[in-house]
């Protein structure tokens, strides 16, 4: 199938899991996860009416994204682990950092984007699975409680709220638990009214479970696969 068609699907599926949720499908914004493919491909998604896309790296999307300076209106959001040391970097390319993951990273970045002469939107990633293979972090953690206090001070930063992977299973029943838990985290925050939060994003679900996310709450659905097919 088309980019087109696939997408279209996508937001039926979308519609779909909303209405069993009670939820206004317009409050779900469809990311494509762009990562590893190539500009000619995200064109086709920019050209089936999306407008936010997802990558991983800083130096994969440094590359490409000259093919696709005309696209004015698409925001582009890092989604993968971002080293301190490319924050300067990231500040420039891209409009959204959606995986802080340390207050170090966060005083990297605003500082670049108070360079730049711009705010620049961020979530914080949460490890909700404890896997130390993954970024994030911990849920109620001291460094959590860090970040959150240091935020009011970040002024060239806008925090949104939170993005979370859980633990890969087949079944995608299996991650309801954690969608769960990273809704009721992000609203125990969104209770304490803290300045420069607003905690009005729960990024969370990907290809094969984007349905349980947003029956659990998620505010934005990453989805590369179900979009582009495998990997390039």
């Amino acid at each position: 199938m088309s980019v087109l068609q696939n997408v279209a699907r996508i937001r039926e599926r979308i519609a779909s899991a909303a209405r069993r949720a009670g939820r206004n499908p317009d409050e779900i914004t469809l990311m494509a996860v762009s990562k590893t493919h190539p500009p000619e491909l995200i064109r086709e998604a920019y050209d089936a009416g999306l407008r936010v896309f997802g990558e991983n790296r800083v130096q994969e999307f440094s590359g490409k994204s000259a093919a696709l300076v005309d696209l004015h209106d698409a925001n582009w959001h890092l989604i993968g682990h971002l080293q301190s040391n490319k924050a300067a970097r990231a500040a420039e390319l891209f409009s959204a950092i959606d995986s802080v993951d340390s207050l170090k990273l966060a005083e990297k970045l605003n500082s670049s984007a108070q360079s730049l002469g711009k705010r620049l939107e961020v979530l914080i990633e949460i490890n909700v699975g404890g896997e130390a293979a993954k970024s994030g972090l911990a849920p109620n953690s001291p460094e959590l409680e860090d970040l959150l206090n240091a935020a009011p001070r970040l002024d060239h930063l806008e925090f949104r709220g939170f993005m979370t992977i859980p633990p890969f299973t087949e079944n995608p029943e299996d991650a309801r638990p954690y969608f769960n838990q990273s809704r009721k985290l992000r609203n125990e925050v969104a209770l304490r009214r803290l300045p420069s939060i607003s905690m009005d994003v729960l990024s969370m679900g990907m290809s094969h479970d984007f349905e349980v996310a947003i029956e659990e709450g998620s505010t934005c659905v990453r989805v590369g696969t179900a979009i582009f097919g495998e990997r390039g």
